[in-house]
């Protein structure tokens, strides 16, 4: 099999080189000469064989519009585009009627592991048409982590349903990051009584209910900077968050835990909270998201 990615930034780049190491092949495409494998998107095209697999990896909005609207005018019909970058659930719809019109199929992929997905293997959870999706399998058992198949992959619907389901997925951890978060500033708080705070988090990844692949990560990070002083408490909102509240708000659905974690972001960018400390090194830690330093 052979596949082209457009947009080779973290996620992207590690995507390929997963790919390529389970035998895919893949030629990627992307703006900065240093990772691209072709000049242009034209080229890209030109290098698949028909029916072409083209996915999109690139931020959402704006960006994932015009590669779409490119790859409409270039690919042919019966090729398939997946987008597998944060795009809206709404934006699939209009996407897969722009490429329809064409002929070309398309599948929206919610992907979920940020950096480590290259050595884990990545959550996919996608939409589309079963024949479709079917098509794609090989890249998806590539790409997502070993084990039965059902614990790392989802065909959660139609077109839209991926990125919904991403979407949720990405509510429910703005949720539990910010518990995390609010525990380590209460016990940050009582240093008369507790002195090892890092200790208390380590000690919860074995045995206990609240231990995950998350609190694993905020080790990670207070052990290499246990008051979390070479950061500001400032945390980004990419906007899954806000649509899973606005969806909440239409179906009437009530989800004060996961409102509460985005009001508590935007906290963060009025005073340099110790919890928005654990946010930021949370984020940090599973995406390489940036972090602001401490001057």
């Amino acid at each position: 099999m052979h596949i082209g990615i457009v947009g080779l930034g973290k996620m992207g780049a590690n995507m390929r080189t997963r790919l390529r190491d389970a035998g895919i092949e893949v030629t990627g495409y992307d703006r900065n000469p240093d990772v691209t494998d072709v000049a242009t998107t034209a080229d890209l095209v030109a290098a698949l064989p028909e029916p072409r697999l083209v996915w999109i990896m690139v931020p959402a909005g704006e960006i994932t519009d015009s590669v779409v609207t490119e790859l409409s005018g270039l690919l042919s019909d019966g090729d398939l585009v997946i987008d597998g970058g944060n795009s809206r659930f709404t934006e699939d719809f209009k996407h897969g009627e722009e490429l329809a019109t064409k002929g070309i199929n398309f599948i929206d992929a919610g992907v979920s592991g940020g950096v480590w997905g290259l050595k884990n293997g990545y959550g996919l959870m996608v939409g589309g048409k079963q024949d479709q999706v079917d098509r794609a399998m090989p890249v998806f058992d590539a790409l997502r982590p070993e084990g039965p198949r059902d614990e790392g992959f989802v065909h959660a619907g139609e077109i839209g349903a991926g990125h919904y389901a991403k979407m949720v997925h990405n509510g429910i951890e703005y949720a539990l990051m910010q518990a995390y978060a609010e525990g380590y500033e209460l016990l940050e708080k009582r240093d008369d009584l507790i002195h090892n705070v890092p200790g208390i988090f380590k000690a919860w990844q074995r045995g206990t209910v609240v231990r995950s692949w998350l609190l694993e990560l905020l080790v990670r990070a207070l052990e290499h900077d246990p008051d979390l002083g070479d950061i500001e408490g400032f945390v980004e909102d990419s906007g899954e968050g806000r649509w899973t509240i606005e969806e909440a708000i239409a179906n009437a659905v009530p989800v004060p835990t996961i409102s509460a974690s985005i009001f508590a972001r935007f906290v963060s960018r009025q005073e340099d909270s110790p919890a928005m400390k654990a946010v930021a090194a949370l984020r940090n830690q599973f995406g390489g998201h940036a972090v602001k330093k401490v001057d």
